[in-house]
């Protein structure tokens, strides 16, 4: 069974190991043997409320149980911005006009923006392309908003994530060629580099001072902002389907899309339920509804998707399922049915 759980101190290995498999733009999982075990025993800490609330983020991974293989990580911050500032270019828009001349132009501007501090921040979301099938991308996405559900008072009112922007057939992002490239002086891999491992002082001492006119860039810079890269586009999809939406908040580096909303609208929030455990084996009669299930336990939280949905108050799990999940009969589940099952 392919389950979503909190990170443990003996993953770091396998981490390192599936951090090779990404490629640039993911600043939050980075393969660094140092930098993966300090988040793995920040994830630790944060669990046991020994965690400042500038540092407080939690860690999954996704575990294939036949095989023990970690195929996928995921993770949520907690409040951004707290101590070090949480950075993002605002999209507005200005009006030039002349009577005199008959000239009328509205143009998108850039701004560096701290809009978003004090927000959780939804992040390192990863799938291993050999797991890429029907409903893994999902459950991993989804586990997240599972566990804020249950613990929602670890979290405050709103929520965001950066997705990765575009990236052109060599693997470079228009975007910082045309801007970060000028001020920063480094390339696009260093500066991702030094953000991830929370070096940011470079960027309010060489940022841009003043907004920038996208007018005045490159066509393919232009067209980048708020574009997601290709291969993130089926996250940004789910995301959507939570209720997170553009608001017109972009990256520093690549200028993908920051995605939004109150936790309170999130659908996993809205619709999932809690459920007694009801251990035995599925027959016909049984409902063949798509649902994701999580324990309600904080530091050994699993979260799994079954066939079944709630009836009677009840959530019928098999011995296996309820082995994975660690739960036992008349524990409590949360579940969130599929919609279309509905």
């Amino acid at each position: 069974m392919i389950v979503v759980r909190c990170v443990q101190p003996g993953d770091v290995d396998a981490l390192v190991a599936l951090a090779l498999e990404t490629g640039p733009g993911l600043t939050t999982f980075k393969p660094d043997r140092a930098a993966l075990a300090a988040r793995v025993e920040r994830a630790r800490r944060t669990l046991a409320g020994e965690a400042e609330p500038f540092e407080a983020g939690y860690f999954f991974v996704m575990e294939d149980t036949a095989t023990g293989d970690v195929a996928g990580v995921c993770g949520i911050e907690t409040e951004v911005g707290l101590e070090q500032p949480f950075y993002n270019y605002r999209v507005s828009t200005v009006v030039h006009a002349s009577k005199d001349m008959g000239v009328w132009t509205r143009m998108s501007l850039l701004n560096i923006s701290h809009d978003l501090t004090g927000y959780s921040e939804v992040c390192s979301l990863f799938l291993s392309p050999r797991y890429r099938t029907a409903g893994v991308g999902g459950l991993l996405s989804r586990s997240r908003f599972m566990f804020i559900a249950q613990f929602r008072e670890r979290f405050p009112q709103r929520l965001c994530a950066e997705l990765r922007g575009h990236f052109d057939e060599n693997g470079e992002s228009p975007f910082w060629n045309a801007v970060g490239s000028h001020f920063y002086q480094i390339d696009f891999n260093e500066a991702d580099y030094l953000s991830s491992h929370g070096k940011k002082s470079f960027l309010a001492e060489l940022m841009p001072r003043y907004p920038v006119y996208l007018d005045l860039l490159p066509e393919s810079a232009q067209q980048t902002v708020g574009v997601t890269h290709r291969d993130t586009a089926p996250a940004r999809k789910m995301l959507e389907a939570e209720g997170l939406r553009y608001e017109n908040h972009v990256d520093i580096f690549d200028a993908g899309p920051v995605l939004e909303c109150h936790v309170a609208d999130l659908r996993t929030v809205r619709e999932s339920v809690l459920a007694t455990v009801r251990i035995g084996e599925r027959d016909a009669t049984q409902s063949d509804a798509k649902s994701l299930v999580s324990n309600t336990s904080l530091d050994d939280f699993r979260c799994g998707a079954i066939t079944g949905a709630v009836e009677d108050g009840t959530f019928l799990l098999t011995a296996d399922e309820a082995a994975a999940l660690r739960v036992k009969n008349g524990d409590t589940v949360r579940v969130l049915t599929s919609p279309r099952a509905k």
